[in-house]
């Protein structure tokens, strides 16, 4: 797997001036929650982290969805941390598509692990097993469960106020080869030099491998834009710099994609 350049991300800025997040804390920090942001004591990773992304559609009944999450789905979750093995979980809210309108999707739910032997030795787990068939329980819209692998330099979990995400999900393109070329050797530089201008405190940039079944990835791509407060994510999606990287994407992205913003709900 390619690595991308990360000359550009830089860490996190100072969040304590950040402002309230709107939307930022939905509850889901109840009792025997995963720590979202801690992360377990771990052995160096035999190579990229790879994650278990779920990404849920948008559930008939939001509220019952929402308790159900909140009250069973995450203590079963965290209560079984140690025998599937990850070390971050990260939960986010899909509030809008960019351009204002109703989100694609719902929510996402990503597990971390230190790489892919370990996402997938955890994936065989009892423990994982019992997560995957309480989806069924509250997931009334559906949902898309895959395997990724991180494909920008790590990054530390979010401390502090929860962060505000553009979240890009890219749907398979047309020719893959030319996709990475391109993204690579053009977008991901471009993102990069107008990172200051944006406002965004860090980058992650992940490549689905496969489904969670197995079967060939039904998304391609995902790249995450965090930023310390809602504010100032529309102050960074207003700027020439962010419009400029937007105007790039049909030139590669020969599938098709989402764009969303989201919040944190640790």
């Amino acid at each position: 797997m390619r690595r991308l350049p990360g000359w550009w991300l830089v860490t996190s800025l100072a969040l304590a001036t950040a402002a309230a997040m709107a939307c930022g804390k939905s509850g889901d920090k109840a009792a025997g929650t995963p720590a979202d942001t801690a992360t377990a004591e771990a052995a160096a990773p035999a190579g990229p982290a790879a994650i278990v992304t779920v990404i849920y559609h948008i559930p008939k009944d939001t509220a019952a969805f929402e308790k159900y999450y909140r009250d069973v789905h995450l203590p079963l979750v965290s209560a079984s941390q140690q025998e599937i093995g990850f070390t971050r979980a990260d939960l986010t809210r899909f509030s809008s598509n960019l351009d204002g309108s109703k989100p694609a999707y719902y929510r996402q739910a990503e597990l971390y692990f230190p790489s892919l032997d370990d996402a997938k030795k955890g994936m065989a787990t009892p423990g994982f097993k019992k997560v995957a068939d309480d989806l069924a329980n509250f997931a009334s819209g559906g949902l898309t469960g895959l395997l990724a692998v991180e494909t920008s330099d790590p990054a530390e979990a979010s401390e502090g106020e929860p962060m505000a995400i553009v979240t890009v999900i890219y749907k398979p393109p047309t020719d893959a080869g030319v996709f990475e070329k391109y993204y690579a050797e053009t977008h991901v530089p471009l993102v990069g030099a107008n990172q200051q201008e944006i406002g965004f405190s860090r980058a992650e940039l992940t490549k689905f491998e496969s489904n969670l079944d197995g079967s060939a990835p039904a998304l391609y791509r995902q790249a995450e834009l965090y930023f310390p407060s809602m504010a100032a994510l529309k102050k960074g999606t207003a700027t020439p710099g962010f419009k400029q990287v937007a105007g790039d994407l049909p030139n590669f992205a020969t599938g098709g994609l989402e764009g969303l913003i989201a919040v944190e709900t640790r």
